[in-house]
């Protein structure tokens, strides 16, 4: 082809994004389009509860508990708060502002739907968080949640009790009424 001006070949010839879909027809039923489209796209369904705060937040347990079994890493980053807030983000929280110390994550986490119980270490459900206060080793504390398995918070924890101290105290949430 010849232009009389210069043209970039691929602004004339660029491809088209194109979406396909194969549908058959199974043998002695009627085709209905719109209801196959809807059977073959529909998310299959959670086994939790999405849970709703007073601020209409919605957190997906299924997707925080997804989220900390991503976390592979088997030694402190010292990221702990951080780590539980993204995950948290990737399960529908969302923070207008959050803490950077895991020790003043409380209210935050009242605030999308968590209510704070009397520990329950012994008998955790999926997506409790807990919280270690500060203490004169530990400025910032510690916070973690469980995945089912076990507790991670920045790295996949062997218990819940990963400052050998005395005197730790602890705060625990669990999400939901």
């Amino acid at each position: 082809m010849i232009y009389d001006q210069h043209v970039a070949l691929h602004d004339v010839y660029a491809p088209s994004a194109t979406e396909i879909m194969i549908r058959s027809k199974k043998a002695g039923q009627n085709y209905s389009a719109d209801s196959d489209f809807e059977t073959m796209n529909k998310p299959e369904p959670s086994k939790y509860k999405n849970y709703s705060s007073a601020n209409n937040q919605r957190i997906d347990i299924d997707k925080f508990i997804q989220k900390l079994k991503s976390i592979t890493t088997q030694t402190s980053t010292q990221k702990c708060a951080k780590s539980i807030r993204i995950a948290l983000e990737s399960a529908g929280a969302q923070f207008k502002s959050h803490p950077v110390a895991a020790a003043d994550w409380g209210n935050t986490l009242m605030k999308i739907g968590y209510r704070q119980i009397s520990p329950k270490f012994d008998e955790p459900k999926e997506g409790d968080i807990y919280i270690i206060n500060r203490t004169s080793k530990h400025t910032y504390g510690h916070i973690a949640g469980f995945s089912g398995k076990q507790w991670v918070s920045d790295f996949k924890q062997r218990s819940y009790d990963v400052y050998k101290e005395n005197g730790l105290t602890y705060q625990y949430y669990r999400l939901g009424f």
